[in-house]
């Protein structure tokens, strides 16, 4: 290695002061050495901008793959319905002729003629596109979908469990990894024989590839992104993507921060007299340190086992930390090469986001009778450890969704995902008004947020109501289940929140012949029975509208023993202070929406005296600006409730009730000492299509069963806990075979919903 005299007489011979300092680019002289002259042919820093531009293809090309996926499922799923229209239309526009069989008989349905014309039959009505019928397409897709499909086990490290992400994440994230690390690395060379020929190409490659992900990745992060809106994919499933890939920025962080360490070790003394050129007091490596302090703490921070742990700091500070990290990579990069364009469009991505993410909130909309002031919700707690909250909003929603709910009577600062359990339809009015609908949420409270919202009613009783805040809606599913023949929904527990507005919709659709399905599965796992009565109006609904025979569902009862009713006298507890500021701001709402609702009744009067005192009296409510209907009744605290026994008591149905969940009547013994593990087959289904057992579902053996009646597409929609989704997914990927021997059967699709949202 040279000496530090030759080192610094090299310099003085044909290196300017400003470029040492740099430590970028040096610049090359007739009169310069020629390890310099190779080095500025090898990998000129210049040039270095096509490594940022790499990336960039790569995520685009995946981005466009996507896109073009769900196009063509859009595509082929509208086709498939709208001739299913056509033909219920030209079925009930055609009249049969006199010689078609005689409809007393038991084959009526039939359309087989006794003795036909002589013309040339009827061709078969086309129900299908011809392009969702192709096999090559559907075997690729079933051939993907047999390895995807499959999950991945659960870590686990004494009491704690570490879940992996689906095998298509990790195909992703793999490919992203094994892209950057060849890019950086096999490209030649790695380092320059001397720090004196400028900043090691390996740090330079790996710097531009760190800088060109941060756009994808704040774009991954955003509620309302561009990439959502292509592909239709919900930002809660690319969060996965977002944190993956920050782990990968770091890695590239530090593969960049490396040789700038390494390289002066190879020259004597040659950091220190790097060290000379720079008069700043502060660390020569300074703006590099600021960049990766940041990017660490929010790699460590976002981990699963720490966020889960610490949740509300990590959405306190996840943000802000973020922004901080920004703003240290615009000092640190300096406007070097391309590296402002790409953290330009990082915070164009991040001020646009924000900008559409207004028109998801239902207090931005001025035309809205929510606007500043949000809604007005009512709490209800349900049996078996559950709490509703219905909000009568403006607000339109898709089956599936879920908003983002912020109540400021109860937590000022917290915002948190919820399920959309009712549907928005003018078939369920609402009656806070002709243009409301209502909004119905149901949950589990643990801790945190929902424990709050629990406390916040035992402590201000059932007739109080609340402002709500309303952030959405998100999520949903892609593709549509009137578009399949035979639909399968899956719920363990609470997760039947995101099934019932998807099973009204369907069969609603069916009802008005928009809907190609013809057969409806659901089973829903659930501890008590009483857990029913979260969603029995619901499922009423569902027995009596739907087709005949065309829905069935089984009940399974999985524990015998109850769990303490929270509905009990509330004990009562002095309040602290941070309960009457959140009383006092939930009121300031309140009063200013009583204030707009007389401004509203004194324009709608239009100066009638009569007239503004009838409006008055119509909408003045001395409990609750709700309708009753949203609020329960109030319970009397003298005589406080006995605890019930641990045993299930089944109650015989109701002669005179047309509506009944399928119970048999008492459980035997047997059936009772087996209800946490067995799986008791019926005897026989009844006529209805409902039936309840005792004890946990065989996935893999009533799919096997449900196999046989599949039509041509079929979905399978599960939301439970992870030991449900992951038995699906396991019989949904082995059953990808029938697609390949089956001409019969073409698509079976897999849909899954975070139990937790």
């Amino acid at each position: 290695m040279p000496s530090v005299k030759a080192f610094l007489g090299g310099l003085a011979s044909y290196e300017p002061m400003e470029s040492l300092v740099k430590r970028i680019n040096i610049t090359v002289y007739p009169n310069s050495p020629a390890g310099l002259v190779q080095a500025s042919r090898e990998d000129p820093w210049s040039q270095a901008g096509k490594y940022a531009l790499g990336w960039t293809y790569f995520t685009i090309i995946l981005l466009v793959a996507t896109s073009i996926i769900r196009l063509y499922y859009l595509w082929t799923d509208k086709i498939r319905r709208a001739l299913h229209k056509d033909e219920m239309e030209e079925a009930k526009m055609s009249s049969p002729d006199s010689d078609y069989e005689m409809a007393n008989l038991q084959t009526n349905n039939s359309a087989v003629r006794f003795f036909p014309r002589a013309t040339e039959l009827p061709a078969e009505p086309v129900t299908d596109s011809p392009v969702s019928t192709l096999a090559p397409v559907n075997n690729a897709i079933a051939m993907l979908r047999w390895v995807f499909y499959r999950p991945l086990p659960i870590l686990r490290f004494r009491k704690r469990q570490l879940p992996l992400p689906s095998p298509g994440v990790v195909f992703i994230v793999g490919a992203a990894l094994v892209f950057v690390v060849l890019y950086c690395f096999i490209p030649q060379p790695l380092y320059y024989a001397s720090i004196r020929y400028g900043s090691p190409p390996l740090a330079i490659r790996a710097g531009m590839l760190s800088v060109a992900m941060m756009p994808w990745i704040v774009a991954l992060s955003m509620k309302a992104n561009m990439i959502t809106m292509l592909t239709g994919i919900g930002h809660e499933r690319l969060n996965v993507l977002h944190r993956w890939g920050g782990y990968i920025c770091l890695l590239l962080a530090l593969i960049h921060t490396v040789p700038f360490y390494i390289t002066p070790i190879w020259d004597q003394g040659a950091l220190a007299v790097f060290q000379s050129y720079f008069s700043g007091q502060y660390y020569i490596y300074g703006t590099g340190v600021a960049a990766l302090v940041p990017l660490l703490f929010l790699c460590i921070h976002s981990l699963p086992f720490i966020r889960a742990w610490m949740y509300e700091l990590f959405v306190a500070l996840h943000v802000p930390v973020s922004i901080i990290f920004l703003a240290m990579m615009f000092w640190h990069c300096n406007n070097y090469l391309t590296s402002w364009d790409y953290l330009a469009a990082t915070a164009g991505i991040w001020f646009v986001s924000y900008i559409i993410r207004i028109f998801y909130l239902n207090w931005t909309n001025f035309s809205r009778t929510s606007w500043l002031i949000g809604e007005e919700a009512a709490i209800t707690l349900l049996p078996e450890n559950a709490v509703k909250v219905t909000i009568p909003t403006q607000m339109k929603w898709r089956p599936g969704q879920y908003v983002y709910l912020r109540m400021p009577g109860i937590s000022v600062f917290e915002n948190h995902p919820f399920t959309v359990a009712s549907l928005c339809s003018d078939d369920f009015p609402s009656e806070y008004g002709e243009q409301y609908r209502d909004m119905i949420i149901v949950f589990r409270p643990f801790s945190g947020f929902t424990r709050k919202v629990v406390n916040a009613h035992n402590e201000n009783g059932p007739w109080h109501t609340y402002r709500a805040f309303l952030d959405g809606p998100y999520g949903g599913m892609q593709r549509e289940l009137a578009a399949f023949d035979t639909v399968i929904l899956f719920a363990g527990g609470s997760g039947i929140t995101a099934i019932v507005s998807q099973l009204l919709d369907l069969i609603k659709k069916m009802r008005d012949g928009r809907a190609v399905t013809k057969q409806v599965h659901v089973v829903w796992a659930l501890k008590r029975p009483e857990t029913m009565e979260w969603f029995k109006e619901e499922l009423r609904i569902c027995r009596q509208y739907a087709p005949p025979e065309s829905v069935h569902c089984q009940f399974f009862i999985t524990a015998a023993k109850r769990y303490s009713t929270m509905a009990g006298p509330p004990v009562t507890h002095s309040r602290p202070v941070s309960q009457v500021f959140h009383d006092k701001i939930n009121e300031a709402f309140q009063g200013i929406a009583d204030k707009r609702h007389s401004a509203l009744i004194r324009e709608e009067a239009d100066g009638d005296i009569e007239k503004e005192k009838e409006l008055r009296r119509e909408t003045e409510d001395d409990i609750s600006a709700l309708p009753r209907a949203y609020l329960a009744p109030p319970k009397s605290p003298q005589s406080p409730r006995r605890p019930r026994p641990a045993k299930i008591e089944i109650p015989a149905p109701d002669p005179t009730s047309n509506f009944d969940f399928g119970f048999p009547s008492t459980p035997t013994m047997l059936q009772k000492n087996l209800m946490r593990f067995a799986f008791l087959p019926s005897m026989g289904t009844k006529k209805t299509g409902w039936q309840t057992e005792y004890g946990r579902p065989d996935i893999s053996f009533m799919l096997r069963g449900f196999q046989r009646d599949f039509g041509r597409r079929t979905c399978v929609f599960v939301c439970g806990p992870p030991s449900m989704r992951m038995d699906v997914q396991q019989c949904v990927a082995r059953m990808q075979r029938q697609v390949l021997t089956n001409s019969a059967i073409d698509e079976i699709f897999l849909h899954t919903e975070n139990y937790a949202i």
